[in-house]
């Protein structure tokens, strides 16, 4: 006779697998488009003196409604999409636009100058453009010698 050890979390990872495989199969693009909803899409793309971000942000009706902050090489972005002609609930039908708080931090690929980043918005774009640092911007460093 053979003894198999008793394993007390067996019963719960079936579980787990049992109701992943039911939403999987029932549900097979919500939890995609849910994990999404609030992150917004980027492109990122470096020339030679400078990264460029472009993230879509469409329905940001002013300035206000978004943050952009820089902290070493790591952008964020973060904000709220408000939607001022908005229809009544018994009206509506479906609701497929993101209305909310949105948030995405990133890592950039280079070395930027935090000092010097432009943002403009157009037709629903946001482009972040940040000057890359070059080598002449480098701080050398004086040791002191006793």
């Amino acid at each position: 006779m053979a003894l198999i050890p008793y394993d007390p979390f067996s019963e719960i990872n079936q579980f787990r697998r049992n109701m992943n495989r039911v939403f999987s199969e029932s549900f097979p693009h919500f939890f995609e488009n849910f994990e999404t909803m609030n992150t917004p899409r980027l492109d990122i793309h470096e020339t030679a003196n400078e990264v460029i971000v472009t993230c879509d942000l469409p329905g940001l009706e002013k300035k206000e409604d978004v943050d952009i902050h820089l902290d070493r090489n790591v952008l964020t972005i973060s904000g709220t999409i408000q939607r001022s002609k908005e229809v009544k609930e018994e009206e509506m039908h479906r609701r497929e636009r993101f209305v909310g708080r949105f948030h995405r931090a990133v890592a950039l690929p280079a070395n930027v100058k935090e000092e010097e980043v432009s943002a403009t918005y157009k037709n629903g774009v946001l482009e972040i453009r940040i000057p890359k640092q070059t080598e002449n911007n480098k701080k050398k460093i004086d040791i002191q010698f006793h």
